[in-house]
């Protein structure tokens, strides 16, 4: 993850301390996987073992589309896909917090806090209060805002998609999530610590497409997205980039903060055959 002391450390401290603390070791099969602070799964539920298949990767990050059925928050990526018991408590936050239980307070032992992006994919009216309810009840292992303060949990919850708007968020006295933005809104400035993360679809701002050299001028326009996002406290993300080591790699040395992939495996080979101080980068 690129991390930049003054700006980020303002917002989220942990990945200050997970940089100067943890000393990722080569890999070994009879430990756990090296945590991956740098990789976001796209869509994980759509893996064969939710969640599951994202952390034998060591992934800090994961996605689940939900929808509000019948008063349940359903993963899947539109109402007719969804089946009665793929909840999102069922899938991500039950055994998330088994996990955090026998790990000592974190999904990887010893490891930094992970994400979990929220996607809506239903009315945010109908579905948030119900949301709101959920993640109340898993306080536990989130990290929670109170009366503008943060208090860091082992799993941060970011809504995205149609979520509900931020001035929503921004007036409870207690926050269970925070928001991912977009990057057009990098103008406004938005308070860091309710809108942590920036995304965008990559074709929206870029027409590479993962082949050859990446364009100069293109590059030097997600240098300064990604500068920007940094000197506000932000982390970077694009989905729908093209999903191969090429592409990896350039995401990487511009800056990136996550790269966005259905290839876990992929990216995991990808990233730990980098040298080990550029693992995070």
């Amino acid at each position: 993850m690129i991390i930049r002391p003054s700006a980020v450390a303002l917002v989220f401290p942990w990945l200050i301390l997970a940089a100067l603390t943890y000393q990722a070791k080569d890999a070994d099969p009879a430990e756990e996987p090296i945590p991956l602070t740098n990789v976001h799964a796209h869509n994980d539920y759509e893996h064969p073992h939710p969640l599951f298949d994202a952390m034998a990767c060591g992934i800090c990050s994961v996605e689940a589309d939900i929808n509000l059925v019948d008063g349940k928050l359903l993963v899947a990526h539109n109402p007719r896909e969804t089946k009665p018991e793929l909840t999102l408590q069922s899938l991500y936050l039950d055994p998330m917090r088994k996990r955090i239980g026998e790990n000592g307070g974190r999904l990887y032992r010893n490891g930094p806090p992970i994400w979990l992006l929220i996607d809506f994919k239903t009315d945010p009216r109908a579905m948030y209060p119900v949301l709101r309810r959920t993640l109340e009840k898993y306080q536990d292992i989130l990290t929670v805002w109170q009366d503008g303060k943060m208090r860091q949990g082992a799993v941060t919850a970011v809504l995205t998609g149609d979520h509900p708007p931020e001035s929503l968020l921004a007036a409870e006295a207690v926050r269970y999530a925070a928001i991912d933005g977009k990057i057009d809104a990098l103008d406004s400035n938005p308070p860091p610590g309710l809108v942590p993360w920036m995304s965008s679809q990559w074709s929206l701002s870029f027409k590479w497409r993962g082949r050859g050299e990446f364009p100069a001028d293109q590059q030097q326009k997600l240098r300064q997205i990604v500068q920007k996002a940094h000197e506000q406290g932000r982390l970077v993300r694009f989905w729908g980039a093209p999903d191969n080591p090429v592409t990896w790699q350039v995401l990487l040395d511009t800056g990136v903060d996550l790269l966005n992939t259905d290839d876990l495996r992929g990216v995991q080979k990808f990233i730990l055959a980098r040298p080990r101080a550029a693992r995070s980068r």
